[in-house]
């Protein structure tokens, strides 16, 4: 791993400047949209985490349920003294079970975009963990990774089914990008959620609670906080449906009314019912899994799913 870690203030000063362009970029374009992945400041990946507890997410503990079933599986493909690269870790909850499953694993690293979750996730693992170097990367994983530096097999992990939220040609780029950070003998856990009843795929995205409704307007408390916006969030929602053409949730924060916002010093003006693209969430059938793996540069070995078919996690080895 390239140890060299830019100052922390360095670092949020990019993490912003990169944040108020696409923003500034985004809500310029028509249709309007902004990158998913800042969603996940700290209070984003923090909503997140409350989501995947929430009754009708069933996302996350169908996903738990298949890999604390199929570890020991996953840990006698993998093989002994392998290292764990997980992409986008969040709160590495589900990690732990690979972690635990492993042989003699001897290095886990942890890649997200949010430094402070990131930092949080890394002591905690350290302190549960005192025996395994745990070394968090913050990085985008769509983009440039440090080289993870070991003399074994590289694991990574891709739960959550979080290649749903890439368009297809952008999961095709991810994949090609894992596997050349893997190398020739690496092999990629993948989460992948399975198309199905609409209706449940609706009501996993609209809780009852609000919670993911906060999770999407969360990102103008961001844009507020860092961008010194003027979002009032009391004229905008969020809006979630399924698109069955595309086989996809699409996700928005619509305005409730004509009103003007100001960001970054720049003013936008928003129509009554006019909306923002926030994030994509695909669904695969086993033919999708199959045609995008091989598109990234791997082969299936396995695929394990629930007795239900909602949710498959694959064992992709490098083609």
């Amino acid at each position: 791993m390239n140890g060299s870690v830019l100052p922390l203030d360095y670092a949020e000063t990019a993490d912003r400047d990169e944040f108020r362009r696409a923003v500034i970029a985004g809500l310029s374009a028509r249709p309007r949209a902004i990158p998913a992945k800042f969603l996940y400041d700290a209070r984003g990946s923090a909503l997140f985490d409350e989501i995947c507890e929430l009754p009708e997410y069933y996302l996350t503990r169908t996903e738990t349920m298949i890999l604390s079933q199929r570890a020991g599986e996953i840990g006698r493909r993998a093989g002994p003294g392998c290292a764990l690269v997980e992409f986008g870790s969040g709160s590495s909850v589900k990690s732990r079970l690979l972690i635990e499953a492993l042989p003699d694993l001897a290095l886990y690293a942890p890649i997200d975009i949010s430094r402070a979750h990131l930092d949080a996730t890394a002591a905690r693992l350290r302190r549960d963990y005192p025996w395994l170097q745990v070394l968090p990367v913050c990085a985008d994983f769509m983009g440039p990774v440090p080289p993870i530096v070991h003399d074994g097999r590289l694991l990574g992990f891709f739960p959550g089914s979080t290649i749903g939220n890439l368009e297809p040609p952008e999961a095709t780029a991810f994949l090609r990008h894992a596997r050349r950070l893997l190398g020739n003998d690496g092999a990629l856990v993948l989460g992948v959620d399975l198309r199905k009843d609409p209706q449940r795929l609706h009501d996993a995205y609209n809780d009852k609670a609000g919670v993911t409704a906060a999770f999407t307007l969360n990102l103008l408390r961001r844009m507020n906080r860092e961008l010194h916006a003027t979002f009032d969030l009391s004229g905008f929602a969020h809006e979630a449906s399924y698109n069955p053409v595309d086989g996809r949730i699409e996700i928005y924060f619509r305005s409730l009314r004509d009103q003007s916002v100001t960001v970054a010093g720049q003013r936008f003006d928003f129509a009554a019912g006019e909306r923002v693209h926030t994030e994509y969430s695909y669904k695969y059938d086993t033919s999708g899994i199959a045609a995008l793996a091989k598109s990234g540069g791997f082969r299936i070995a396995e695929t394990w799913t629930d007795p239900d078919r909602l949710f498959a996690v694959t064992y992709l080895e490098a083609a």
